[in-house]
């Protein structure tokens, strides 16, 4: 790497991002033979299945990538300077909750004019990615959450994880659990959007919208978590856990079930326990809505619209067609298109439940009083939660400040 650009990605991106770069530096390039690409897996080196991909896509489409790795809470923000400096990536791979954002800073093509391509995938994913009517953003793949159990305590307990259907049956077999000395349920309540996104599953099943925090729905959530700590059910370090630290609890063989998400999956399999997956259920049965998880590749708006050719084009090789499985297996996602779930299913049936909570998942911007607000509706849902949790606070008056708040 030269002095100059060093110094320059130095100025435009940080010291950290540069080195992530799996070639050179970051941001668009007066090179028209070589394109950027800004995402948040940090975790990948040049010789994992995602950049590979990625170079491979790049090699089809005539020209050269340079991909730059941000972390997650960084991407955003360096998108939006990126935009404002007229530098921007010609493709950004972002967390699905910040397209929103994203567009309303007009820092993104929408898909019409861009020419981006959604065929074949699922209409609820599409959903996540659209602002003010217009879609900005398709998903690489998803992620969500569901009920990992241990069978063991199960067994002991005479609980057939089928049984558990809605939240009568599951505060059943938490009853049962509890009854044989361990512990029933553990999860992320943490001051966070962590702490958000597993209780949104609850807050969801139960019929409470973003839009209105304080619905008696959104109570007979919150009501339905504090009980667990009250009876002791779930573990008062709930509210300080990560959704790591939830799945290291459930590693130790002392609980029953963890809410957690496809990400453990191998994780699991590599523990030891044995263990299974049911979906979450909703308050009177079926599959609550879980919040959609994983990244949407978006196309940042150019000074030069003579680029979004090639962008298109390496946009589809990452999305459609045999790369599909490929990036969702790289990435551990299941897949947008519901003929490619179905050959995830086909070569590995553990995921089948992954696949039904993924098709009933939900955005977290969707909602018309929420959109690019979503941050600002997190942050009072899970002061909320900790307030109920931590001090006391009924469920009714935590959540009428929180919608209170909002207003």
């Amino acid at each position: 790497m030269s002095t100059g650009v060093l110094l320059s990605c130095l100025l435009l991106t940080g010291a950290a991002a540069c080195e992530k770069d799996d070639t050179v530096t970051s941001g668009a390039t007066a090179d028209s033979r070589t394109y950027s690409l800004w995402d948040p897996y940090t975790q990948f080196t040049s010789s994992s299945e995602w950049p590979r991909l990625v170079q491979r896509c790049g090699k089809e489409s005539g020209v050269k990538i340079r991909r730059t790795g941000f972390e997650t809470t960084q991407l955003t923000d360096k998108a939006l300077l990126a935009a404002q400096q007229g530098h921007p990536p010609d493709v950004l791979v972002v967390d699905n909750p910040d397209v929103s954002s994203l567009a309303e800073a007009g820092a993104l093509v929408d898909a019409d004019e861009f020419g981006m391509s959604t065929t074949g995938m699922s209409a609820n994913l599409l959903r996540a990615g659209r602002y003010q009517g217009k879609m900005y953003g398709i998903p690489v793949g998803a992620n969500t959450l569901a009920l990992y159990y241990n069978k063991a305590i199960l067994e002991e307990a005479g609980v057939d994880p089928a049984s558990v259907r809605d939240w009568e049956s599951l505060n059943t077999a938490l009853k049962k659990v509890a009854r044989t000395g361990r512990m029933g349920i553990t999860f992320s309540a943490t001051s966070t959007e962590e702490g958000t996104f597993q209780f949104l599953p609850w807050f969801w099943g139960a019929g409470a919208e973003l839009g209105r925090l304080d619905s008696p729905a959104a109570v007979r959530a919150l009501s339905l978590w504090s009980s667990w700590l009250t009876k002791g059910y779930a573990p008062v370090a709930v509210i300080n856990n990560s959704q790591s630290t939830a799945w290291e609890d459930f590693l130790t063989g002392d609980y029953a079930f963890v809410e957690n998400g496809t990400w453990q999956m191998e994780n699991a399999r590599a523990s030891g326990l044995s263990w299974g997956v049911i979906v979450l259920p909703g308050e009177r049965g079926g599959i609550a809505p879980s919040p959609i998880g994983g990244e949407f590749i978006t196309a940042p708006r150019q000074g030069d619209p003579g680029r979004y050719e090639v962008s298109r084009s390496i946009i589809s090789c990452l999305t459609q067609g045999k790369n599909a499985l490929a990036a969702d297996t790289a990435l551990t996602y299941i897949a947008a298109h519901p003929e490619v779930q179905d050959q995830q299913v086909a070569a590995r049936p553990w995921l089948e439940p992954w696949v039904k909570a993924v098709r009933s998942a939900q955005g977290r911007t969707q909602e018309d009083l929420v959109g690019s607000r979503y941050r600002e509706v997190s942050a009072a849902l899970w002061t909320a939660m900790q307030a109920v949790l931590t001090e006391g606070r009924g469920p009714v008056t935590a959540l009428a400040a929180a919608q209170a708040r909002l207003q």
